[in-house]
């Protein structure tokens, strides 16, 4: 009689847990369905002004039309995006909050610093990469030295008396004076700040000698004659600067350094809404007038899957820990 009684018990419970889920399926299904049907907050590691925010910004507003809904930019800076991406890696995983990341948040920190808040793979689902931008080595206009080869040589007659500001500890703006250290054989110091926006600022104001800055932040300092351009840190010329050289070519030879940018999920959100996600974004980097803005800010547009995202990821991962080691750079 029990034996009956309990084998009848387990058979309901199975049936209601069963019946249960049958039920939730259909919601969550539907729910992915109608994503998204409120505003998407994008977190941006970096303070307004910078690069990534500029980026991003033209971003959100190229995905509102795909997706429908308002891209709202949440700036949270510090730690060299650490900051901003444990936020990310924290939130909901319901595609309502996503993350611009870059070189630093996910290739550089995860061998710069000593301890991370995050895991830059496990943590996040990548949706594509964004854009590929070259730093530009910029310097104010009163400083004494009008190309690189003027730098080093004034550099390595005044040893530690030549500063470049950077967007923090870390990051692809402060990677790329160590690597000028290194290869020019110079000593010159580091001076980071909270985002690339505040540095730059006092740059034009003549606190500090140069920056290796991401180009969409600097370019319109260049253009005004706020600033004066010494070289692109990328292998070839950029399109938008054809007069000004490389580092290499003006006098530092194998010296190359690009930052680039992507856009992330938080980890477990679900493929369906990561699916939507990267076509709203791959249709909205390849639209010529997204194209035509980015390019006014020195950036190539790029768009890919989520898998051949990763891959990049992986291969930066490796090669930024090498330079980071070389540098002997690090963050506690």
């Amino acid at each position: 009689m029990h034996k009956t009684f309990d084998s009848t018990r387990r058979r309901l419970t199975v049936g209601v847990i069963a019946a249960a889920t049958l039920a939730a399926a259909p919601l969550a299904a539907t729910a992915q369905a109608a994503y998204p049907s409120k505003p998407i907050n994008l977190i941006v590691p970096f303070s307004a002004g910078g690069t990534t925010d500029i980026l991003a910004r033209i971003v959100g507003e190229a995905i509102k039309k795909e997706l429908g809904q308002p891209v709202i930019v949440d700036n949270r800076a510090g730690a060299g995006g650490n900051i901003g991406g444990a936020l990310a890696a924290k939130a909901a995983p319901d595609g309502y909050t996503l993350f611009m990341g870059t070189v630093g948040t996910h290739a550089i920190n995860a061998s710069l610093y000593k301890k991370m808040p995050f895991d830059h793979v496990k943590d996040f689902a990548p949706l594509t990469r964004v854009a590929m931008v070259p730093n530009l080595l910029v310097a104010h206009p009163s400083r004494p030295y009008k190309n690189v080869r003027e730098l080093i040589a004034y550099a390595r007659a005044n040893p530690g008396k030549v500063n470049f500001g950077s967007s923090g500890n870390g990051s692809s703006i402060h990677l790329s004076g160590e690597l000028f250290n290194t290869l020019a054989k110079v000593d010159m110091i580091h001076v980071p700040y909270k985002g690339s926006a505040p540095a730059v600022t006092d740059l034009v104001g003549g606190q500090i000698d140069l920056m290796f800055d991401n180009m969409p932040s600097a370019i319109q300092h260049v253009r005004s004659g706020r600033l004066k351009a010494l070289a692109v840190t990328t292998a070839k010329r950029s399109p938008e600067l054809p007069d000004v050289p490389t580092i290499a070519e003006a006098g530092v030879p194998g010296y190359e350094a690009t930052s680039w940018f992507g856009m992330f999920a938080p980890a477990a959100t679900p493929a369906p809404i990561v699916a939507r996600l990267n076509a709203a974004l791959v249709k909205a980097l390849a639209d010529p007038e997204v194209k035509k803005k980015f390019a006014e800010q020195g950036a190539e547009a790029l768009g890919e899957t989520p898998a051949q995202f990763a891959s990049f990821i992986r291969a930066e991962t490796a090669k930024w820990s090498q330079v980071v080691k070389a540098s002997g750079a690090s963050v506690d």
